[in-house]
């Protein structure tokens, strides 16, 4: 049995820890912070029961004082430390130097690429981003991404061990800034808030377009499926009919300059910002919803 440790036991780590104790795997848990892991099991209880999980999740997740500790034994090491380049180098200098060899050392980094903080290390082949999307346990995409001295085995692993757990793995070829889902992030959000700080729909009106419109779809077919089913013809009969009008509107879609204050205040003030936590659980509640019919399905059809 795959035996898992979870380096900084945060908000994503602590969802990873979730993830791989629901898939019946022994997780061992370490956090920089004595107060964080004197909060894991209540933590951990909590989300046991927003989510409908299995108690006996709890039972599989224990917290150590100490890296080497909970390192011990560890199959795979999922780290979940501050996005710093300096930070995140250090601690994979302690992870190389303490796992087994034969361990794979994950990084749950959004933005730096593994190069960054693997190059030169002994056991840079075995280094790789693993990158989830907020909360993993439930939303279950999760990239992965090599640097230039990742090996195939090493990502093959990878690959094999997010499945057994339920997740679902996009395997990039190469390491590129933003990975995938940033990247598109980051083109669909600079549209958003020039369309918004432009006056041109309100910031409800944003949020509907893509919650009842573009999500709707997109929640159990990605962008390429709806391309697929919609035109008659298929992709090249899309690409023939919509191909110039889409062109002509990404020509003057919006860059980096979309992301001002100015936007940002509109969207600010277009929510209350005294009760995001609030917020946050009632969001993990619909996402909860929503996994479960998702698996419920996706079950039925396999």
């Amino acid at each position: 049995m795959t035996t898992i440790a979870i380096i900084g036991a945060g908000l994503i780590g602590r969802s990873w820890a979730f993830v791989f104790a629901r898939a019946g795997l022994p997780v061992r848990v370490w956090d920089a912070d004595p107060a964080v892991l004197d909060r894991l099991a209540s933590d951990i209880a909590t989300m046991i029961h927003d989510a409908g999980g299995d108690p006996a999740i709890a039972g599989r997740i224990s917290a150590f004082p100490t890296l080497a500790e909970a390192l011990e034994g560890a199959d795979w090491v999922q780290e979940n430390g501050p996005e710093n380049a300096g930070i995140k180098r250090a601690l994979f200098v302690d992870l190389d130097r303490l796992a087994a060899p034969e361990a794979i050392l994950a990084s749950s980094s959004s933005a730096l690429m593994p190069s960054v903080w693997s190059q030169d290390l002994p056991g840079a082949a075995r280094c790789l981003v693993a990158h989830p999307v907020n909360p993993p346990h439930l939303v279950p995409i999760v990239e992965l991404c090599p640097s230039p001295a990742t090996s195939a085995e090493a990502m093959d692993r990878a690959e094999a061990l997010f499945r057994q757990v339920g997740q679902v793995p996009a395997r990039l070829t190469r390491e590129i800034d933003g990975f995938v889902l940033n990247r598109l992030q980051a083109v669909l959000l600079a549209e958003s808030l020039k369309l918004v700080a432009d006056g041109v729909v309100s910031v409800q009106g944003l949020d509907d377009t893509i919650r009842h419109g573009l999500g709707r779809r997109w929640a159990f077919m990605g962008p390429m499926e709806t391309i697929l089913l919609n035109a008659p013809g298929g992709v090249p009969d899309y690409i023939r009919r919509y191909g110039p009008m889409l062109a002509r509107l990404t020509d003057s879609a919006a860059r980096g300059e979309a992301f001002t204050e100015a936007a940002g205040q509109i969207v600010a003030e277009a929510f209350p910002q005294t009760d995001i936590r609030a917020r946050q659980d009632w969001r993990d509640r619909e996402l909860s919803a929503l996994d479960a019919h998702l698996r419920a399905r996706s079950e039925r059809t396999d």
